[in-house]
């Protein structure tokens, strides 16, 4: 398997190189050259860690022999991935049983391992990321304590939650959070233009860990497989909370290999620029704006030129195979009430407006709805718990988490401070 640019200009590289590289050399996003499709029906009833060597295997090609695929799987994905049926139609995919209490500990987790592997302590790598709730916490996470690593978590003053902020910023070690005076847009701003930096990429021994990562978006392809396949004969419908888009990027590459999905729900906030794209044709970023799921506040989502990628810039397919849907924040305190209230089931605000996606989908009555839950309500709870006027309990680590001090580092959002920071720091 080799990985080229989503721009064309790069000449293509191998799993390990792009794991490495985080963008190609034209500033573009690594894809597989190549999707062939999976025995899909070999793998029904097969675990998720099963699936995820299949689905690896196809993409690390020789590189790594699927013993050892199967162990370092086996070691990141040690918890739970339950599809809970809420009635007889609609399930509700957890994806928040990790280390942080987030889906972005599938990715980052099996991504830690695999670079792990590959470098074997032979660099001293720094792992750039910039976060706009989770990822920064899933990335700390799972590089915490690695060996030859330093992490450098890029945040939003002021723009993620207390609990959030509290996963990254209290690790100390090799975890150095670093807070920006802008929003999301300007932290991932920053994290392209430090890796279009080659003399500072080099310098730095930088790579990526957000989602523009093909190692990070590799490993959520299991999980749209491993649910497809549990949703029984029908192909399911399902609707992915949306912001930077490797979410629903990696739903997309998981039915180009032959999973079993009617349609994706493109679910977002305000923060429409997909769905504006989709309307139109014509892509146009806009300034983020804050919203109640502040994961998803972004306003130039890096993801989009990976779509657009896969379906040939044709904006009709994939219009054809995903459905948009926005919602407010009035929108998301309505949904949480009514998801209780119909379930007894309590939902965070990303999780929220995928259910509240699911109303989008041109499907009949007969196919299931899968939402995807993508944190644990407890991470929101100052938006749950006055809606709902229950206490939503606090679980150990996070409660930990909160009462540690607060490591961090201050730049301003240009390249010239964040250089400083990661050649002196």
């Amino acid at each position: 398997m080799r990985f080229v640019s989503t721009r064309g200009r790069s000449s293509p590289a191998s799993f390990s190189q792009a794991l490495f590289a985080g963008l190609a050399p034209d500033g573009g996003l690594y894809v597989p050259e190549l999707l062939d499709p999976l025995p899909i029906e070999a793998l029904r009833g097969a675990t998720l860690v099963d699936i995820g060597t299949e689905i690896a295997a196809q993409f690390v090609g020789g590189a790594l022999p699927r013993r050892t695929l199967a162990r370092l799987l086996s070691d990141a994905l040690d918890f739970a991935v339950p599809l809970r049926a809420l009635d007889d139609r609609t399930a509700v995919l957890e994806l928040f049983h990790g280390p942080t209490f987030a889906f972005k500990d599938i990715g980052a987790r099996v991504m830690a391992r695999l670079m792990a592997h590959f470098n074997a302590g032979h660099t001293a790598l720094t792992v750039l990321v910039a976060t706009s709730g989770d990822t920064g916490s899933a990335v700390a996470q799972a590089f915490f304590g690695v060996p030859g690593t330093r992490v450098v978590v890029l945040f939003p003053q002021g723009k993620v939650t207390p609990v959030q902020e509290a996963q990254f910023t209290t690790l100390g070690g090799n975890v150095t959070a670093v807070e920006v005076s802008g929003t999301f847009d300007d932290c991932q701003r920053l994290a392209k233009e430090a890796f279009a930096d080659e003399l500072l990429r080099h310098r730095a021994a930088l790579t990526s860990a957000n989602s523009i990562n093909i190692g990070r978006l590799l490993p959520q392809i299991f999980y749209y497989v491993y649910a497809s396949l549990a949703s029984g004969d029908r192909a399911p419908v399902i609707s992915v909370p949306s912001g930077n888009f490797g979410n629903l990027t990696a739903g997309l590459l998981a039915w180009k290999l032959g999973a079993p999905i009617t349609q994706f729900v493109a679910a977002t906030t305000v923060n429409d620029t997909l769905p504006r794209y989709l309307a139109t044709g014509d892509y146009q970023p806009a300034p983020s704006r804050p919203t109640l799921a502040n994961a998803m506040d972004v306003g130039d989502p890096s993801n989009v030129e990976r779509m657009r990628w896969l379906f040939a810039n044709d904006v009709a397919a994939l219009r054809a195979r995903v459905t948009p849907s926005v919602h407010t924040d009035t929108d998301v305190r309505r949904t949480i009430r009514d998801v209780f209230d119909r379930y007894d089931y309590v939902c965070d605000p990303h999780t929220a407006i995928a259910y509240a996606g699911l109303a989008a989908a041109r499907v009949t009555a007969e196919v299931p709805r899968v939402f995807l839950a993508t944190a644990h309500p407890a991470k929101f709870r100052e938006t749950v718990e006055p809606v709902l006027g229950v206490e939503v309990p606090l679980p150990a680590a996070l409660a930990t988490a909160l009462a540690r001090p607060r490591l961090v580092e201050r730049v301003a959002p240009t390249l010239k401070a964040l250089r400083q920071l990661l050649v002196n720091g």
